[in-house]
Formats: structure tokens, C-alpha cells, sequence
């Protein structure tokens, strides 16, 4: 554990929590009665990293309205962002699991990897209470991450450029999938009146989807996708 505190930035005063945070269901439902998931520490920090990142993005751009600061932190603590947060800190190497998750490569899974660093939030809210949190996710997520806090909305983006025209019709398509169940590669395309106009891959749909639309819209110039 400690060699994970130093990577966090932060020692426990109970190191209970922060073990608590790091036992995945499957390895709590495996020791029945003698031990907890970190399902409950996932809830609270959801709502505690919630608070930190509209804190930190109101005080950070004063003068953006409510729809823009909602687009960006949604862009800031979503899945990815939090799983790449979890790579940095070799957070899968901490975390217990019960057998059957293990052999299926939960220690590299993005969903599993994510929630156990809200986890770890919610641990370190407990444990020190909001200054120390907030410290923590501005220091490993917030600060660190202008790429996610200034990434575009690509999809919306793409459909208000189709909407200057009338019976214009955007649709996305999977192309294919490959890799192992906790490492899949999607790619997408989208489609203008049933016409491919761009095509991306992600590590989700979403993701792909996203990378799909921003293809159109930098092989339209950077604008208009309806005038193909």
C-alpha cells in the first residue's frame, strides 16, 4: 500500500479505506461475510469527483455558460479519462479480484479500472476530508488533462453542421470489432444520406463514434460536412 500512497500523493490515516476501495466485487463476493466491495466508495465518489470537477471548471472559466461547463466535465470524468487516470497510478496491479475475473482479464478492464479510482476518491474524501481530495483530482485528472477538458463534442458538432440543410440524415454504423473482451477496438462509420463521410476507431462505441463524426468533419475542411 504504500508504494501506492506515494503515487497517490497521499498517506492514510486508515488504510482500511483505501483497501476497502481497491476489493472488486467479484473478489468480495469469493470471502462472503469477512469482507466489502468497493461498490458503496464508487457511489461516493462518483458524487465527490461530480462536485470537484463543476468546483474546479466554474472557478477555471468564469465566463462559460451552463451547457459548455456541463460538455466539459462530462469530457474530463468520463470512463476513459478515469481509466487512463488508473494506468498512470498501475492501479490494476493493486486491486483484488476473485478468480474468475482475474482469469478474464478484469485487471486490464477500462470499466473496472475507472470505478476503482472513484473509489479511491471516495477513500481519500473519508480518510482527509474535501482538501485533500480535491488536491488529489485536480492533481492527477483535472490539471492534467487540457486535451480532455478542451475535447469537442464531435458528434453534436457534426449534426448541427448537418441540420443548416433540410433532409439531411446522419447515421452511425459499426464496421468491426477486434481484441480481447477487456481490450476491444470498435470501428465506426458515419454516414450522410447513406453516403460514408468518415470512419474511426475507439476502445468503445462511444469513443469510435466520436472519432467517426471528427473525421467527417476534418475531411469537410473542418466545417461543412453537408455540402458533401
Amino acid at each position: 500500500m504504500e508504494s501506492l500512497e506515494k503515487k497517490l500523493g497521499y498517506r492514510f490515516q486508515d488504510r482500511e479505506k483505501l483497501n476497502e476501495a481497491l476489493n472488486h466485487s467479484s473478489y468480495a463476493n469469493e470471502h462472503r461475510g469477512s469482507l466489502g466491495s468497493n461498490e458503496r466508495l464508487e457511489f461516493l465518489g462518483d458524487s465527490v469527483l461530480g462536485f470537484v470537477s463543476a468546483e474546479y471548471l466554474y472557478q477555471s472559466h468564469p465566463d462559460l455558460p451552463e451547457g459548455d461547463l456541463t460538455r466539459m466535465r462530462a469530457a474530463l470524468v468520463c470512463e476513459q479519462s478515469l481509466y487512463e487516470v488508473a494506468k498512470e497510478l498501475e492501479l490494476g496491479s493493486y486491486l483484488k479480484l476473485g478468480r474468475g475475473e482475474e482469469a478474464g482479464g478484469g485487471r486490464q478492464r477500462q470499466s473496472i479500472l475507472a470505478d476503482a479510482v472513484e473509489a479511491v476518491f471516495a477513500a481519500v474524501y473519508l480518510d482527509g476530508g474535501i482538501e485533500q481530495v480535491r488536491e488529489l483530482i485536480i492533481r492527477v485528472l483535472l490539471s492534467r488533462a487540457p486535451a480532455a477538458e478542451e475535447r469537442k463534442d464531435y458528434k453534436t458538432t457534426l449534426q448541427e453542421v448537418v441540420q443548416r440543410r433540410s433532409g439531411q440524415s446522419l447515421t452511425y454504423h459499426m464496421v468491426s470489432q477486434s481484441g480481447p473482451d477487456h481490450n476491444k477496438t470498435f470501428l465506426f462509420e458515419v454516414r450522410l444520406n447513406d453516403q460514408p463521410v468518415g470512419q474511426g476507431r475507439g476502445h468503445s462505441k462511444k469513443e469510435a463514434e466520436q472519432a467517426a463524426a471528427r473525421d467527417a468533419l476534418e475531411s469537410a475542411g473542418g466545417g461543412d460536412a453537408s455540402a458533401s
